[in-house]
């Protein structure tokens, strides 16, 4: 059992940083300090964490991961034992559009938190990284650990080759470091670019429904607060030196997933069905879009317990609720 008593959580004002930090402060048993380093690029937002600063375990520090001198700075001060490594931009399309942040954030900051980490030792350092690393599946199988790496777009090249760095620097200068790749999250204080609060709020406003393609790329969806669960498991219970496949057992095609979330929208908010399915529009697939993404979570359920609490009716619905009752977030995210 490994002892997490002071963090350092990178990228914690992102989507799932925020997350994992909310559930840290939301335990009472948890008497550490929580140290939050976040570049607040537009995906991040301080208010993902609305009862931080009235928390005396939570530090906020702006900065970035490539910035080592800052890191070995918060390390020491706060006596930090382990990292968890969250900092990543993630989005496919503004890898396709402009790939140079990709690599200088999950490629040369994860490096840079690396070297940290082989100066002062006595650190564990967990990777937060996708099951994109693996490529595209056929209409067959799951993605295992052992499922070769084949990413075919610049944003999970960035996070193969990061998940490669982690590696190395286990073997090469025998760091502790657990991994974990997991397939899609979605949840409250999602950043609106993704597909589900995109398509919840274009629902909401009656926009045109965004569908790549035929609509038929097929997805595993897996509730946040499910997957901060299973990083702490990893945290305090992982092996160092393995990776542990996080998923939710929730393969959807894409045009199943808007006609659940239009059932929801339409139960929440009177809307008619026939309006909100008349918003759904097919646009030109973007390149290198992945068929099938599907993970095989039996190791982290065999080894540490693991297993998703939510199912994606009951997850889809209070993500659609938290964006329904959250609309100054909105305001504030759009602006």
């Amino acid at each position: 059992m490994r002892t997490c008593t002071n963090l350092l959580v990178t990228g914690g004002c992102g989507f799932i940083g925020s997350a994992f930090i909310r559930k840290t402060l939301e335990a009472s048993e948890f008497s550490g300090k929580v140290v939050n380093l976040d570049a607040l690029t537009y995906a991040g937002d301080e208010r993902n964490i609305p009862k931080g600063g009235e928390d005396s375990r939570y530090v906020f520090v702006e900065g970035k991961i490539q910035d080592r001198a800052l890191v070995e700075k918060l390390c020491v001060e706060y006596s930090i034992d382990t990292i968890v490594h969250f900092a990543a931009e993630s989005h496919v399309d503004r890898s396709i559009d402009g790939p140079a942040d990709f690599i200088d954030t999950n490629i040369l900051g994860t490096f840079s938190l690396l070297e940290v980490v082989r100066k002062l030792g006595n650190l564990h350092f967990h990777h937060v990284s996708t099951d994109e690393v693996y490529g595209s599946l056929g209409d067959t199988g799951k993605f295992t650990e052992t499922t070769p790496y084949d990413p075919r777009s610049p944003y999970s090249a960035s996070k193969a080759a990061s998940d490669h760095l982690v590696n190395a620097y286990l073997h090469t200068y025998g760091i502790s470091c657990t991994l974990s790749n997991c397939s899609n999250n979605y949840g409250p204080f999602q950043y609106p670019e993704k597909l589900i609060p995109l398509m919840t709020l274009n629902c909401f406003s009656g926009k045109e429904l965004p569908i790549y393609g035929d609509g038929k790329n097929i997805r595993d969806w897996l509730y946040v607060d499910d997957h901060v669960d299973a990083i702490w498991l990893v945290l305090q219970k992982g092996v160092s030196g393995e990776s542990y496949n996080v998923g939710g057992d929730c393969e959807l095609r894409n045009l199943d997933l808007i006609d659940q979330l239009i059932q929801i929208v339409s139960d929440c908010t009177g809307k008619s069905l026939d309006e909100l399915a008349g918003l759904k529009t097919f646009v030109t697939d973007r390149p290198g879009h992945d068929r099938r993404y599907a993970i095989d979570f039996s190791k982290i359920r065999n080894e540490l317990g693991w297993s998703p609490k939510h199912t994606f009716a009951s997850g889809l619905k209070e993500t659609v609720e938290w964006y329904q009752g959250n609309a100054d977030w909105i305001a504030a995210t759009l602006a």
